[in-house]
């Protein structure tokens, strides 16, 4: 299979993606409770397991974590409810267990691709957080490795299964806001400050760091680099940009009906603590060039004030006027000659408990195409993503060249690939 047909992400927006309809699997009526294991207990994948455990449709058997005790205190409070667990430090006896359905990934996002190729290669079936992986190239991998197991995958951008997300792009498609020359998408996360150097130090008792590693460079132990904080280093994840861009941006390009941009360029850097600890930059702004718009990211670490007083959200820009949403609600401010005013519309479900709905019931279903955030639709906003960081990287402005899928610039194309080390190789290249 050569690189063009890896990937057609760039040609699909939304969930409304023909799939096969129908596949075998042992799980047959809404009244069979699902088996799932997580990988990853920390952070989100807690609160992932909690929200697909509140469908009353799963249970878990089994959790897996490198850090024994975040392992064991997850453990300890499933056992407070009643729910009684295997524990394990090695993801692939997860996927070894004919006692699992269905597994979470919530690792750092540079393991994402080895154990989401492995889980569907088990045939398991897969919720993985956003972004799907820490590169374009690994984006590739997974959506080959997808087409080829007859399993159910949905990604981590719950906001897809908001109805109020839903409302807004309706609006924005009516065509009431006119022409939209210009759409803003922002994150400022005031309550980040800035990371201080620390000295590296030895491995803590119980956390398997060589496994933590996986296949990124060899280190020695720093506490800046590990849990939480790995999403400031581009050898685990792509800072801001990956983390919330994926979120805001993707309704940036379902909004606007669009796919793949023209070019892309970005400016940015630690202007907070030049000092600081962190690789990615606290502070960015990239432009993504279309036909007759264009889209702009934006993001801040340490402020909380984003465009239109509003921390996080997408901006489009009308003649007459501008659709503002974000996880709370979404509002229409109208030009002075331009139409109506729409009052908030708040928010009014929970997001990632509706996501988690959605994945069992396409699960039992066997349905792939009831899926609000497929693979191809993770994998087309995670490489969009990347482009903006690629840009940042190389210090100029690219270009995508849709055929080749690759960037028309041989810097950029350094970039398409996270380097793989310590033995580890990208799975199609094993």
């Amino acid at each position: 299979m050569n690189r063009k047909d890896f990937i057609k992400a760039s040609a699909i927006l939304a969930a409304s993606t023909v799939y096969l309809k129908s596949f075998a699997h042992p799980l047959t009526s809404f009244n069979q409770q699902i088996r799932v294991a997580l990988i990853g207990a920390n952070g989100m994948g807690w609160s992932n397991l909690n929200a697909l455990l509140k469908t009353n449709r799963a249970v878990c058997t089994v959790l897996c974590d490198i850090d024994e005790n975040v392992l064991q205190k997850r453990a300890n409070e499933l056992k407070e409810r009643g729910i009684e667990v295997k524990t394990c430090v090695d993801y692939k006896d997860v996927l070894r267990d004919s006692n699992v359905d269905a597994v979470i990934i919530a690792t750092p996002d540079h393991w994402h691709c080895l154990q989401f190729v492995d889980a569907v290669k088990a045939g398991k079936h897969v919720y993985v957080e956003k972004p799907i992986g820490n590169s374009i190239r690994e984006c590739e991998v997974m959506l080959a490795a997808e087409k080829k197991g007859n399993v159910i995958v949905q990604v981590g951008q719950w906001q897809r299964s908001q109805q109020h997300f839903q409302d807004a792009l309706d609006y924005v498609h009516s065509g009431k806001l006119g022409n939209i020359r210009l759409v803003k998408a922002w994150s400022y996360v005031g309550w980040k400050k800035n990371i201080v150097k620390k000295p590296d130090t030895a491995v803590p008792a119980g956390v398997h760091y060589d496994r933590w590693l996986g296949p990124a460079q060899k280190r020695a132990f720093n506490p800046n680099r590990f849990h939480f904080e790995f999403r400031w280093f581009w050898d685990y994840a792509g800072g801001l940009m990956t983390d919330w861009g994926v979120h805001m941006l993707d309704y940036a390009l379902m909004g606007m009906k669009a796919t793949t941009p023209k070019s892309i360029m970005a400016t940015g850097g630690n202007f907070a603590d030049p000092n600081g600890a962190a690789e990615t930059p606290d502070t960015l702004t990239a432009v993504y060039e279309f036909d007759n718009f264009y889209i702009q990211w934006e993001h801040a670490l340490g402020m909380d004030l984003g465009p239109y007083d509003r921390t996080h959200g997408v901006a489009f820009i009308g003649n007459n006027g501008t659709l503002i949403v974000n996880r709370n609600g979404w509002e229409v401010i109208p030009e002075k000659d331009g139409g109506p005013a729409v009052p908030l519309q708040k928010s009014s479900d929970n997001g990632l408990e509706k996501h988690m709905v959605n994945f069992v019931d396409a699960i039992v279903a066997k349905d792939k195409g009831m899926l609000k955030a497929p693979l191809e639709a993770g994998a087309h906003i995670a490489i969009f993503s990347q482009m903006g960081n690629v840009a940042y990287r190389t210090g100029r402005k690219i270009y995508w060249d849709k055929g080749k899928q690759r960037f028309t610039d041989s810097e950029a194309n350094k970039y398409l690939a996270a380097p793989y080390h310590n033995g580890y190789k990208i799975p199609h290249e094993s």
